[in-house]
């Protein structure tokens, strides 16, 4: 209440559903800017009218809120696209020259412009368009982007628009919004490139069990999953970092492979016996080749596959199985071996019986455990 009068001063009034939709100090201090259209006759630019408040009429008015807050709510409004501010910031200004963002009616130009038409008809995007100046700098002023970024978005603009073939009243508020838009996303990702790197994938890993419960549900074999996971660390160990969505990767991975496996490997319900001139289905190789498995590597081991199967004298359903299920085998132990190598170097002595130098010859060319 005024200190010199019984009379209260002017209430300030705010529209319930606005406050929820932009915010309550947001609401506050447009419709108290909308009592400017009461008072000053607005000058028509670029399809919208501008009025100005004073700096000191405003603290005057809005003794509640210091200027950093004023200063903060009139940015607050632009970024949400309800205001268009051309001056400098309050602190800067002795007035706030705004715009609420809305086509300008016929009626709010009070004295007649010197040319009839008050108001652009709307018009395909220019191939040689550009900004203005004003624009490139209440973008620095309001949002803090480089004057050289936003020209940097220009022709990604122009081709989108000229695309569309869509006219428009106001082309420099839609290059404003797609600015404004580019500029979040780019400062989102300098963020995320600051982000530590996530630890190295654990050798011990196991998927969850919500993602073995969802790999069931889909009919994968419970061994097929568990072969696969050494490679799976193997593979993400290499790269150095393994991603956040660990379970979803690895049922991404164990779906395609069951897919490639289920399908590709056809072959006949009869069983019948290795030919000495038998080759292995180029899917083989394919799913090798998924599991990371050298495909150089796996061709060594047909030799003696083909022998030991021939001297076996047995009948199988699907020797690709066979076969995939042998290279896995070595491959796998020629990678143990090399472990246990790298942990031992240089240390003479008894060891791990599962080196090759503990281990006799006789051991090597009697081990069939592959073919069980």
């Amino acid at each position: 209440m005024s200190d010199s009068s019984l009379v209260p001063e002017r209430q300030l009034l705010f529209s319930p559903e606005l406050a929820a939709t932009i915010g309550l100090e947001e609401a506050i201090l447009l419709q108290h800017l909308r009592l400017q259209f009461d008072h000053q006759a607005p000058q028509l630019r670029r399809g919208h009218a501008w009025y100005s408040a004073e700096r000191a009429a405003l603290q005057r008015t809005l003794p509640f809120w210091q200027l950093e807050d004023l200063q903060r709510i009139c940015r607050s409004l632009v970024d949400k696209g309800v205001l268009l501010v051309e001056s400098p910031p309050l602190a800067e200004s002795p007035q706030l020259v705004f715009a609420v963002n809305e086509p300008a009616p016929a009626a709010a130009a009070s004295p007649p412009p010197p040319e009839p038409p008050a108001r652009r008809s709307a018009g395909l995007l220019p191939a040689l368009w550009a900004p203005g100046e004003d624009l490139l700098q209440l973008l620095g002023l309001n949002h803090n982007i480089p004057r050289q970024f936003a020209l940097d978005q220009l022709e990604d603009f122009i081709c989108y628009w000229r695309e569309r073939g869509e006219p428009s009243h106001a082309w420099e508020n839609k290059f404003r919004q797609h600015v404004l838009v580019n500029w979040r996303r780019h400062q989102q990702q300098q963020a995320e490139a600051f982000r530590a790197p996530p630890p190295p994938l654990d050798r011990h890993w196991r998927p969850s069990a919500d993602a073995m419960e969802i790999m069931a549900r889909a009919e994968i074999d419970v061994d097929f999953i568990e072969q696969a996971i050494p490679e799976f660390i193997l593979y993400w160990r290499e790269r150095g970092s393994a991603p956040a969505e660990l379970n979803s990767r690895f049922i991404q991975h164990i779906r395609l492979q069951w897919a490639r496996y289920t399908t590709s490997l056809s072959h006949s319900t009869e069983p019948q016996r290795i030919t000495d001139d038998w080759q292995p289905a180029d899917d083989v190789y394919d799913i090798l080749r998924m599991s990371h498995i050298d495909a150089d590597f796996a061709r060594a081991q047909l030799p003696e596959f083909i022998v030991y199967w021939r001297d076996s004298n047995q009948v199988q359903t699907s020797w690709n199985s066979k076969f995939l299920q042998h290279v896995k085998y070595h491959w796998a132990k020629r990678h143990q071996l090399e472990q246990a190598g790298s942990s031992h170097a240089g240390i003479e002595g008894p060891g791990p019986a599962g080196r090759t130098r503990d281990r006799s010859l006789r051991d090597d060319l009697t081990d069939t455990s592959w073919a069980k």
